[in-house]
């Protein structure tokens, strides 16, 4: 059974979560001339003390061993806000998302300040540009992560996943690394926290309102251009693809309901 908090609780780490906002936006705002080793840590400090305060919890699981954690292309299967600060403070990155999140009030500036990649996903072009930027960002050994499902799931599936930004870690020869997440509440899978069909005031309610959230995160075996059959983006696609499926679903309450109905 879900454990609830108490009004006061969820109250208090919306005040804690705005003051991470004030001290977050001012951190980033200094990252200027920062090299690449200073900008992941104040990544991975940031994303650690977010989780802290909503009392998220990481159980990771490496499947395989002595992997590079540099030089990577992450693609991971993508249910909440919550997603970006579980791998930030595994595998500080920069990040690619949908242009919506620039407007965000104060998010959108903080995760612009971090790095993030705006795309429109409906410019073919647009595409082009991205995958030259983050070629070039994992060619001198940055980290950037990705959702190829192109939106949030209820986390009990994974969607087709789109094979267009998969082509920047072919032109670069680079490894992607597949991180399936899964989340908890009380030791049972949860779709609470899922963003799904819901804005963001009801989705922060939503995740300050469970008292502890247990994230099962998945390090998936790196799969590797000369891996591959061909060099081509979609079979790189359909492996990250199984990977994924073959995770959240392990324990899927519901494997048919991914979006909200």
């Amino acid at each position: 059974m879900a454990i609830k908090t108490s009004f006061c609780t969820r109250v208090m780490r919306i005040i804690k979560l705005l003051a991470w906002l004030y001290a977050t936006g001012k951190r980033l705002g200094r990252l200027d001339g920062a090299t690449l080793e200073q900008r992941h840590q104040t990544l991975r400090d940031l994303s650690v003390a977010c989780l802290k305060i909503l009392n998220v919890h990481l159980d990771t699981r490496y499947h395989a061993e002595k992997q590079p954690k540099t030089g990577l292309l992450i693609a991971a299967n993508h249910v909440s806000w919550l997603d970006i600060f579980v791998l930030s403070a595994l595998y500080p990155a920069s990040f690619i998302a949908m242009q919506e999140i620039k407007k965000w009030p104060v998010i959108g500036k903080i995760v612009g300040n971090a790095g993030t990649v705006f795309i429109d996903r409906s410019s073919r072009k647009d595409i082009d540009v991205i995958n030259a930027a983050i070629s070039q960002e994992l060619e001198r050994d940055g980290n950037v992560c990705f959702f190829p499902e192109a939106r949030t799931t209820l986390g009990n599936g994974v969607l087709p996943l789109k094979a267009a930004l998969f082509q920047a870690a072919l032109n670069s020869n680079q490894a992607v690394q597949p991180i399936a997440l899964r989340y908890y509440d009380n030791q049972t899978r949860t779709q609470a926290v899922s963003f799904a069909g819901i804005n963001l005031l009801r989705s922060l309610w939503q995740i300050v309102s469970i008292e502890r959230i247990d994230v099962k995160v998945d390090v998936c075996a790196q799969i590797l251009p000369s891996s591959l059959a061909e060099q081509d983006r979609f079979l790189m696609k359909d492996e990250v693809e199984r990977c994924l499926s073959e995770i959240v679903l392990l324990d899927s309450p519901e494997p048919n309901k991914i979006l909200p109905e």
